[in-house]
């Protein structure tokens, strides 16, 4: 009877763990990118802890000169969003997406080549944070486009969701590993294991064909094709509903994120490799949204799952800002991370899905960097004003704030029909409108 009871469980193992049919997985180019997303993201974990601990532990770090290492990575978001989407509608995107991953690689190497050689300082690390930036700008636009070219249209939630559990596996695991690597071997050292990961990554991509329609006109003006995407974009009310509350999330987000590591380290007192168990939590925050997303949005719309993504995440940053600091204090910094992973998901797995479900493929490049730019433009300012409050009012005072900002935006999606009856992806413009469109943004043609 036990061993026909074990057989039947290891069946209905088998049966849970066997892809449907149609399942994603299933494809082998999104197998492909999908094994990429997962080998990158668990490369990142490792910098997102040892740069900033970097900083921190030891460069000894102010809060104002945290917020200007973020600041930094913010800044070509600002500088070069517009222009990177006009020139992505007219190249091919992989090709860019793979030289990305090998810049980032070679980036975040030279950190502890810097470190080696006696050079390592913060003017040194917001290089490299501005480095990041530059290839997160144009190379992370182009791999959002790369995912329209491999997946239908109708299965892009489906898909950012598979993504974001790729992510979350990564999440799970990579911190505690990265934790432990930088107990082991200093957060600067720690840095070439990611490059190595994003190496491999880079790898798997190559020879990767995926077929795509580019902006192909022989008569192309820089400027008027900008401006055509700026125009898609502004005329499109449910593009600049979305761009108004997700950039009050990244303010928010990026506020609180300058400040959470000092919080960890000098009011909890928690050690490098305690931050990085701390951490798991993100993971699994990532892992529970990443699985349960589709069905939420499915369930509530896609409108609806985006406002609860957003209060969710809110809710962490104000319980950590009123913990105490005992035993209680880690538990509500792991419990935040749980809830922002949480809430993260949701809102990006629907804000990226809903984006570019409305946008005709050839405007994809014009689009997706417009809403990066409108979007991560105020992170920037977050980031500056988290580190200034965190420095003279208190680094509590920067998650107070950060939370009360975040459950505001979710307040105003609820009053907003737009977003609250948004039930299912919309369908997409027609392309000829806007691609003949081009000539009657400029008074003149030239």
């Amino acid at each position: 009877m036990k061993r026909t009871g074990l057989l039947q469980w290891l069946q209905a193992l088998r049966h849970r763990l066997t892809l449907r049919p149609d399942d994603l997985l299933r494809d082998a180019v999104y197998r492909r990118l999908w094994s990429s997303i997962l080998i990158s993201s668990f490369g990142g974990q490792i910098t997102m802890l040892a740069l900033p601990l970097t900083a921190a532990v030891l460069l000894q770090a102010t809060p104002t000169q945290m917020g200007l290492l973020t600041a930094m990575e913010i800044i070509p978001f600002a500088l070069l969003s517009l222009p990177a989407g006009v020139w992505l509608d007219r190249v091919r995107k992989l090709p860019v997406y793979v030289i990305g991953e090998v810049t980032i690689a070679v980036a975040v190497a030279s950190v502890p080549l810097a470190w080696w050689m006696g050079w390592l300082s913060m003017p040194w690390l917001y290089t490299v944070g501005f480095g990041i930036g530059c290839v997160y700008t144009v190379a992370g636009s182009a791999a959002q486009i790369v995912l329209t070219q491999v997946v239908a249209r109708d299965r892009l939630v489906e898909a950012h969701a598979k993504n974001a559990l790729a992510s979350s596996g990564a999440e799970v695991a990579g911190p505690g590993v990265a934790g432990l690597l930088i107990k082991l071997v200093g957060a600067p050292v720690a840095l070439l294991a990611d490059a190595a990961l994003v190496l491999f990554s880079a790898a798997i991509l190559r020879g990767v064909r995926v077929q795509e329609r580019r902006d192909t006109r022989t008569q192309r003006h820089f400027w008027r094709d900008l401006k055509a995407g700026l125009r898609f974009v502004s005329s499109q009310r449910l593009l600049m509903t979305l761009a108004v509350l997700v950039g009050l999330w990244q303010m928010a987000h990026h506020m609180a994120m300058v400040v959470q590591i000092l919080f960890a380290t000098r009011q909890l007192g928690l050690s490098e490799q305690a931050v990085g168990l701390s951490y798991v939590g993100l993971g699994v925050g990532t892992v529970l949204a990443s699985v349960l997303g589709h069905r939420i949005s499915e369930r509530l719309g896609p409108g609806r799952a985006l406002t609860a993504g957003l209060a969710i995440s809110a809710s962490g940053w104000l319980v950590l800002a009123v913990a105490p600091l005992s035993a209680w204090g880690v538990a509500a910094f792991a419990g935040m991370l749980v809830l922002f992973g949480f809430g993260a998901v949701l809102v990006f797995i629907n804000f990226l899905s809903l984006r570019q479900a409305v946008t005709p493929e050839p405007l994809l490049g014009r689009m997706t960097s417009t809403m990066r730019w409108m979007t991560v433009l105020p992170a920037g300012p977050g980031a500056l004003l988290g580190g200034w409050l965190g420095e003279h009012v208190g680094l509590r005072a920067s998650l107070v704030f950060a939370g009360c900002l975040a459950m505001g935006a979710a307040l105003l999606a609820t009053r907003l029909a737009l977003i609250r009856d948004l039930k299912k992806l919309p369908e997409a413009e027609d392309s000829r409108a806007w691609l003949g469109g081009e000539a009657t943004v400029a008074p003149t043609a030239t």
